[in-house]
């Protein structure tokens, strides 16, 4: 069966930008189908926005179908999970410095954009519906997410958490240009269906 992979950037990222053309080309020689899409204003990321387009991209999900999220990205698959009807299950989701609450925000605009992402609810129990394999990765000196989240992940997920040392926000202005542990998670993951 073929495995496809949908890898989701972060705000102000795109397709090219950190570990994702690595990880592309790694499960690429793996035979998995991957797409990496070039969420819609990127510099201000909407929620409806940013679901709204994975919907379009996503056609007919199921077990064979995998998700990868970094930092806004992880929200985005999150709220994506959330509106799937009926007896959708896709096989597993990696989510990569994801967050409920931030830190360090800079400016009146990122606080403005980030606003919505969090004070919007999060349906735990619907997401968990489509989906029982939840992998998230945090690194010990993220400048924006709190390690404290990763206990919302543990909880609410189920999720298995690892931990990774001195990744920053796993960008590629924290020198991050491969993520091995992700590969390895997806890897694994794929082969428990």
């Amino acid at each position: 069966m073929i495995k496809k992979v949908f890898i989701i950037h972060r705000w102000d990222g795109n397709p090219e930008a950190d570990w994702y053309p690595w990880l592309k080309k790694e499960l690429e020689k793996r035979k998995f189908i991957v797409k990496t899409p070039d969420m819609p204003n990127p510099q201000e990321p909407q929620i409806n926005k940013w679901t709204s387009f994975i919907n379009e991209k996503v056609h007919n999900p199921d077990k064979n179908t995998y998700f990868i999220g970094h930092s806004i990205g992880c929200q985005t698959i999150l709220r994506y999970l959330e509106t799937l009807h009926g007896n959708i299950k896709i096989g597993g989701v990696i989510l990569v410095a994801p967050w409920i609450n931030l830190k360090n925000l800079e400016t009146e605009d990122e606080k403005r954009v980030a606003k919505s992402w969090l004070i919007s609810p999060i349906s735990w129990d619907k997401i968990k519906k489509h989906c029982s394999n939840f992998i998230a990765v945090f690194s010990d000196n993220d400048p924006f997410v709190p390690l404290s989240d990763k206990e919302i992940f543990k909880k609410k997920l189920n999720a298995e958490v690892i931990t990774e040392h001195n990744k920053g926000h796993f960008t590629s202005e924290d020198n991050i240009k491969e993520l091995r542990v992700v590969l390895n998670e997806l890897i694994k993951i794929s082969k428990q269906i």
